[in-house]
């Protein structure tokens, strides 16, 4: 015989205004439900479409301790209420007039050992299991855990046994038949709040049909925890729920009591050698009985109580709840599958993992709507880390992505669609300080020059004089950050070798370019990168020059300061140039970079294409010399950008680039060696394009497929920063000695950015 599992209901009274639980928090369900995923720092993700907000913490819900404890308001959020997902209880019978359930009484509902009513007037045990599974949101009482599932009430106790003062008696045959009429109606959960002697070979033979049809079934571990009587086993489920596992396998959980608190109740059987099967959920002084369609109140000298109830019965629909909501929200989910997640996703207690008190843990419901499992972007093989979806834009692209979305579906393990927002973890590059970065370099050069040949260095000053050596394995005793060798090969050939130094560098020596000293103006990089190695030849044709260079660099990834290996590039350049020796000189630059893992500096996750780019360059520039040490000088830079295409990023995207500078200066103002200076420049910025990217939008569960449509991100900043500097040095002291004033509207290319400003005084003295 199996007989009800539920302590005394009348024993466990609450103050009606006291009750209370504790929330949840958490994740959201395609049309058959995806559910919404919005990264902070780690992205969270949510099932779709996304449900429009709705307040559930209301009164109702506070009373309803099982919901509040699991974390349910996470699922509802995300649109789940389990709708279309029934839940067969086999069970002493419903109040098939309390409007908690209306409307939602399954019509397949009956009294599989006769004809009776499912309405049973001697025990309410099945309504009270109805409730806390079902219990409708509707502002009155309580709301059951799938508070819209329909319940297929399977009435299945022995008639007349329910007038015992140990309750109702359920005969193997008759939850046979219960369970047997569930399968046929298509539940996806059956609910056995029973307790009692091992399941004989016909009931166990309908529990595997049942596992074998996708059904979980759930089943209470047993009242018998604080139990002294011989033959009785407190450390085990009781023997109907071991044998209950043993049938259906991996499609049963057993389901303990804990309180409010997580603390397993007394009464509760323990998990034993059944741990790996089993859950902890609220049994213990759950709210509440009804009187008719309201929770029953008494009130007394010390004010109105509600009745609550106690046992492994009413732990067990906290967790066919959990499996209504998860089969409406995931209907790829198989029955093993729904467990394997709900055991899994469990909240640990007791000992770490999986412990013979607490089994896998307590029914975490906001844990198991998140992704769980290898996650990648829907319909395609494409791998998505939640944790990696995090990256800074380069400083040409400013505020580019501001307000920017990217939604697109992910799979997790389970093949649970989800909706997210691949943009939410791009930040914008923070604005630079190139005043402070200038003032803050820690070099002092050093330059020797003889009739062909010249070397100069960077030397980390803090060191004081050291010996400087260009030897591999003495670079770092020197401490030297920066050196340059330029020699003359023949009458027409020079080349030049850079260690940390650009190319651009190593061009302008063998043009023997002649640049004012400019603090913040002089800034117009968007990439920052730090030279390796390069290496430059000019050969030279009457006044004309033409200059190849190459040159190996690293992306830098943290504080310009603070340099920290990245990413490596490379560039190739050729410079035609002329006119050195005369009133005005020109040249005209050609360039060709090539990322191996990033865009102009930004580092894109996998999922948005997470591959390089190559850029062509022009750079055109002039220079004038006119009247008593007056110049006038301009240089350019137009970039073109094509990304490399990937599985989500299309062939078709490009990026326009720009950066210019205009000069204005002139020698012996005050003394016949100063330097007086103007620049107006813009900092390399995007013109225009992005990344051209084909996303998943949808998924449809029934044919397991994808819809893909063209997602553009612009990359083009709407703010443009412009630098303006005017810069003095001069010889003093037996030092250099220099002064400048700057101003810079929308620093780094952020529209309505404040504009700043500032100056700085220079004296240094070389040794």
């Amino acid at each position: 015989m199996k007989a009800a599992e539920m302590l005394g209901r009348t024993g466990a009274l609450a103050l009606l205004a006291g009750l209370a639980g504790c929330g949840g928090g958490g994740v959201a369900s395609t049309p058959a439900p995806v559910v919404p995923i919005t990264p902070a720092s780690t992205p969270t993700p949510t099932p779709t479409p996304t449900p429009t907000a709705t307040n559930y913490d209301t009164s109702e819900y506070r009373r309803s301790d099982g919901p509040s404890l699991h974390g349910a308001i996470t699922a509802w959020q995300s649109g789940a209420s389990g709708v279309g997902a029934t839940i067969a209880i086999v069970d002493s019978g419903i109040d098939t007039a309390n409007t908690e359930f209306a409307g939602r009484i399954a019509a397949t509902s009956r009294d599989v050992v006769g004809f009776r009513s499912l309405s049973n007037a001697e025990d309410d045990h099945g309504t009270q299991v109805a409730l806390v599974a079902a219990a409708a949101r509707n502002d009155s009482g309580i709301v059951g855990m799938a508070w819209n599932a329909t319940v297929q009430m399977l009435r299945a106790d022995t008639p007349g046994t329910c007038n015992a003062s140990d309750g109702c008696t359920f005969a193997d045959a008759n939850i046979a038949a219960g369970i047997d009429a569930a399968v046929s109606a298509g539940a996806r959960v059956i609910n056995l709040s029973l307790g009692g002697d091992p399941a004989n070979a016909a009931l166990r033979t309908s529990i595997a049909r049942a596992a074998s049809s996708g059904a979980v079934i759930v089943v209470s571990a047993g009242n018998d925890g604080d139990s002294t009587s011989a033959g009785v086993d407190p450390t085990n489920p009781d023997p109907f729920a071991a044998s209950v596992l043993q049938a259906g396998g991996a499609n049963v959980i057993i389901v303990g009591s804990v309180d409010d608190a997580g603390v397993i109740s007394d009464f509760s059987n323990r998990p034993g050698t059944s741990a790996a099967s089993t859950l902890m959920a609220l049994g213990e002084r759950v709210c509440c009985v009804y009187e008719g369609s309201v929770p029953k109140t008494t009130t007394g000298a010390d004010g109105t109580f509600v009745t609550v109830v106690s046992g492994t019965s009413f732990a067990a629909p906290q967790v066919s709840g959990a499996v209504a909501l998860l089969a409406e929200a995931f209907p790829n989910l198989t029955g093993a599958q729904i467990v394997d997640l709900l055991l899994s996703s469990a909240r640990d207690a007791g000992s770490t993992g999986t412990d013979a008190v607490y089994g896998r843990g307590l029914l975490d419901i906001a844990r198991a709507f998140s992704p769980q499992g290898s996650t990648s972007l829907a319909g395609t093989q494409v791998a998505v880390s939640l944790a990696a979806l995090s990256g800074t834009t380069s400083a040409a692209m400013g505020d580019a992505i501001s307000g920017t979305s990217l939604g697109t579906v992910m799979l997790d393990g389970y093949g649970r669609a989800y909706r997210m927002d691949l943009a939410s973890g791009l930040r914008a590059s923070s604005v630079r300080q190139p005043l402070f970065e200038a003032l803050a370099s820690r070099g002092r050069p050093v330059a020797l020059d003889a009739a062909d040949f010249s070397l100069a260095f960077t030397v980390d000053h803090r060191f004081g004089t050291v010996p400087l050596r260009l030897a591999p394995g003495e670079r770092q005793q020197a401490r030297v950050l920066a050196s340059s060798v330029v020699t003359r090969i023949d009458r027409s050939l020079d080349m030049a070798l850079g260690w940390k130094v650009s190319a651009e560098s190593l061009t302008a020596r063998l043009q023997q370019r002649r640049a004012s000293d400019f603090l913040v103006a002089g800034m117009s990089s968007g990439v920052l990168a730090r030279p390796e190695t390069g290496v430059a030849a000019r050969y030279r044709l009457g006044r004309l020059g033409l200059t190849a260079s190459v040159e190996r660099s690293v992306l830098v990834r943290s504080d310009p300061l603070r340099e920290r290996r990245g990413y490596r590039m490379t560039q190739f350049g050729m410079a035609l140039d002329g006119g050195q020796d005369g009133t005005f000189d020109w040249r005209l630059g050609l360039g060709l970079m090539r990322e191996e893992r990033t865009v102009l500096g930004t580092r894109f996750a996998d999922a948005l294409g997470g591959g390089g780019a190559t850029t062509a360059t022009l750079s055109p520039g002039f220079g004038w010399r006119f009247g008593r040490g007056w110049a006038l000088g301009a240089t350019g830079g137009l970039g073109f950008t094509r990304i490399d295409s990937g599985a989500v990023v299309s062939s078709g995207s490009r990026l326009v680039s720009s950066s210019w500078s205009v000069d204005l200066s002139r020698e012996g103002v005050l003394t016949g060696g100063d330097r007086l200076a103007f620049r107006l420049s813009q900092p390399l910025r995007v013109e225009r394009g992005g990344l051209d990217l084909n996303l998943p939008v949808a998924w449809d569960y029934a044919t397991e497929s994808a819809t893909f449509a063209r997602v553009p991100l612009s990359l083009a900043p709407k703010g443009r920063e412009l630098d303006a500097e005017l810069a003095w040095a001069t010889v003093l002291w037996g030092g250099d000695a220099s002064a400048s004033v700057f101003f810079r509207k929308e620093p780094g290319h952020f529209a309505g950015a404040a504009d700043n400003g500032g100056f700085a005084l220079r004296w240094s003295r070389g040794f």
